[in-house]
């Protein structure tokens, strides 16, 4: 077998793969990784049969809806997920065969209603339904502690003692423990109560995960991050430098709309010489009646460049195929001690 464990932070993804038929499988692929996962994959000679997650997750992006269109390979996830993009959708018990490799499906709710394990020959990989030390927490949506004690101690803990067990986290840098490990010495195993486990899972002070809205929006509908759509934008428009456009200004360069924006009362407080304000949000509305001529170079500015990158793509978009967004954005102009005017 070939196995290679990919860390980001205290993210755990997985390349399985089949020595005799190259065949492989990939578990919980984070978005940051897109690159590395498809190089790895190439390096080692591997083609990616299946791309799993074991659930819906809520505190990081899944990068599986893109490496479906890259590799190409059919997304995996349980029949409950609610991701349009899931191509295979498996019921508890069901297997997947890669190659020589088996890998066997186990509902295991409770730190979400579609979270599963893959159970193989010597180790599971648990998700974030049983971690090293500690457990998925109940408290997000679909979250259960009464469904999470009957997986952890019906289903993942009757497991051979020896088994190995790889979770989708861990932030302590351990790479995997064994379920006997986590029956003797898990804390939150040691709960055998029903009663008290599930009280135990409900008195947790947990915060909430930092992208927990944009996580579970794109994850649940393989729609965009605002990472891909400044990124998508970025390909699109060119960037002008702030000397470059320093020195344009000083020269009395006529060939250049510059076009900040920010909103009225930012404005007003100060912009650089000579700018045309449209907010954001009118861009669409009143372009065609504030920018007459098609053909004439734009620049974009916003508070921190990233609202410019967006709208420079979009006026490119509409056919102002010389829009440039500023690099920076107000704040490095202001940092550069560049003028400007009220």
């Amino acid at each position: 077998m070939i196995f290679e464990q990919i860390p980001t932070g205290g993210c755990q993804s997985y390349l399985v793969g089949c020595e005799a038929t190259r065949a492989a499988v990939l578990i919980d692929p984070e978005f940051s990784q897109i690159d590395r996962y498809v190089g790895l994959a190439g390096q080692l000679g591997l083609h990616v049969r299946y791309i799993v997650d074991t659930h819906t997750h809520a505190d990081h992006f899944s990068a599986s809806h893109e490496l479906q269109k890259l590799l190409p390979a059919p997304v995996v996830m349980h029949r409950l997920s609610p991701a349009p993009y899931a191509d295979l959708r498996l019921d508890d018990g069901d297997m997947l065969i890669v190659g020589e490799l088996r890998l066997q499906a186990l509902h295991t709710p409770g730190h979400t209603g579609d979270s599963m394990c893959l159970v193989m020959a010597d180790r599971v990989f648990t998700g974030d339904t049983l971690l090293i030390g500690g457990t998925g927490r109940t408290d997000l949506p679909t979250g259960d502690p009464h469904a999470l004690f009957e997986s952890l101690f019906d289903k993942l803990l009757k497991l051979p003692r020896e088994m190995l067990v790889y979770p989708a986290h861990d932030y302590k840098g351990r790479t995997h423990s064994t379920i006997g490990d986590e029956i003797d010495a898990n804390p939150r195993l040691q709960k055998t109560d029903r009663a008290e486990f599930v009280a135990m899972m409900q008195s947790l002070d947990l915060s909430a995960p930092t992208h927990l809205t944009e996580a579970l929006r794109t994850n649940m509908s393989g729609g965009k991050t605002v990472a891909q759509l400044l990124a998508e934008a970025s390909a699109k428009v060119p960037f002008m430098s702030l000397a470059e456009l320093h020195s344009r200004i000083g020269g009395n360069s006529r060939d250049i709309v510059i076009l900040d924006l920010r909103e009225k009362d930012a404005f007003e407080a100060g912009h650089i010489p000579g700018a045309r304000h449209l907010p954001r949000g009118q861009l669409e509305l009143r372009v065609n009646s504030e920018l007459l001529d098609p053909t004439v170079r734009i620049l974009a500015c916003c508070e921190f460049g990233k609202i410019s990158t967006l709208a420079a793509a979009t006026l490119r978009e509409l056919g102002f195929t010389r829009a440039v967004a500023l690099d920076g954005g107000l704040t490095a102009w202001r940092e550069a001690g560049y003028e400007l005017e009220a």
